[in-house]
């Protein structure tokens, strides 16, 4: 008798396990996204292996990787409900909006706490591609000059289409170099992030972190070796950063550097600008004896807004007796150049922003970064 009993136990223990429902399995997507200069939603989509026929539902909260809350996503938790008889549901993380250039980021949206359902995975990662290649919108409003001019020939130019630098028009300097004769405070690294195209536009970006020993990186173009001119038209046409303590400058400098110095081997600023003074712009010849040599410039003062709120061009008509500076095809400076002067030797590009220095100053606490020259093309005709 009791072994009946129990046998007849076992049986019902048995049915009762084998009875028990099959709960459903939640599995979800990893979302990877290019992030835009706005705040964006990133979705992930969970979905249940069966519909199942009690409600369904499951903790999250997101977590910081290299993804950093509130500075790139919008911290989030709650409880994801999936109403019985449904298979998906969402959970909607808000990315904040940048445009600064820097390596992909992750972060995670933690699961736990399931009911009436079982978890294939316990979080979910989301990746914020910040490097696409199409990647900084630019306004393209203001001046712009023609490609193509009666009595000269384009001899060079680079429009910057593609997604790199061409590196057989541009080599990278590298460093502080002591300041670069300037007591200038940025490193100049060469990185993508510091120097790219995006959208037929280059971009060089000065930005305050730490690098090298430095508290601000940037990027300083050189067409040295690959390029140089003497004589012609030049346009070069860009908007300029701002804030105290930037320093943008498109200028050129002698072939015979290297073997004469500077300022002998002559130094011809086609545009330079301080960023505490946004709507003036120094064009300036340098050249003579080392250490401080001679130099003649003026400047050019809009009547209205700024040089970073729209495209201008800033050209140089060269001849063999004088260089004469011109934005938006007005002409605001002439020098008459000699035989003993080197403006008839041929001359390289450099393009840089530099940050700080002896003539801006130093950035202060309204100086905002990071802070970019963009540049759409450049021509020399002759």
């Amino acid at each position: 008798m009791k072994i009946a009993c129990c046998f007849l136990f076992g049986l019902i223990f048995i049915r009762c396990k084998t009875d028990a429902p099959i709960l459903p399995v939640v599995s979800g997507n990893n979302v990877s996204q290019n992030r835009s200069v706005t705040d964006a939603q990133f979705e992930f989509i969970v979905i249940l292996d069966k519909a199942s026929t009690s409600e369904v539902s499951f903790d999250y909260v997101t977590q910081a990787g290299t993804a950093i809350a509130t500075k790139d996503f919008i911290s989030s938790s709650g409880t994801l409900t999936i109403p019985a008889g449904n298979m998906t549901g969402s959970i909607s993380i808000m990315i904040t909006g940048d445009s600064t250039r820097k390596a992909n980021q992750d972060f995670l949206v933690a699961l736990s706490n399931p009911k009436n359902c079982k978890l294939q995975n316990d979080h979910l990662t989301g990746t914020i591609v910040n490097d696409d290649g199409l990647y900084y919108p630019v306004e393209n409003t203001g001046y712009t000059t023609p490609n193509q001019y009666a009595g000269y020939t384009l001899a060079w130019n680079d429009e910057f289409t593609g997604k790199t630098i061409n590196t057989n028009n541009w080599s990278f300097e590298s460093g502080n170099n002591n300041g670069w004769g300037n007591q200038e405070l940025e490193y100049y690294t060469g990185r993508s992030q510091n120097a790219f195209v995006s959208q037929g536009y280059l971009i060089i970006e000065a930005r305050a972190e730490a690098f090298s020993g430095y508290s601000y990186t940037s990027a300083r173009m050189i067409t040295e070796g690959n390029k140089s001119f003497r004589f012609g038209r030049v346009d070069i046409r860009a908007t300029l950063p701002q804030g105290k303590g930037i320093w943008p400058a498109l200028w050129m400098l002698g072939d015979n550097i290297n073997t004469v110095g500077w300022p002998a081997c002559g130094e011809i600023d086609l545009m330079e600008l301080l960023g505490q003074e946004p709507n003036k712009v120094y064009g300036t010849l340098h050249w003579g004896a080392s250490p401080v040599g001679q130099s003649y410039g003026t400047n050019k003062v809009l009547s209205t807004g700024t040089y970073a709120d729209s495209f201008h061009v800033y050209s140089m008509i060269w001849t063999q007796s004088s260089i004469e500076l011109l934005i938006d095809d007005i002409s605001y400076f002439t020098m008459n150049t000699t035989d003993d002067q080197p403006f008839n030797l041929n001359f390289f590009f450099i393009f840089n922003v530099a940050v700080g220095g002896n003539w801006p100053g130093s950035p202060d606490a309204t100086t905002t970064f990071p802070q970019r020259m963009i540049v759409d093309y450049v021509r020399v005709f002759q």
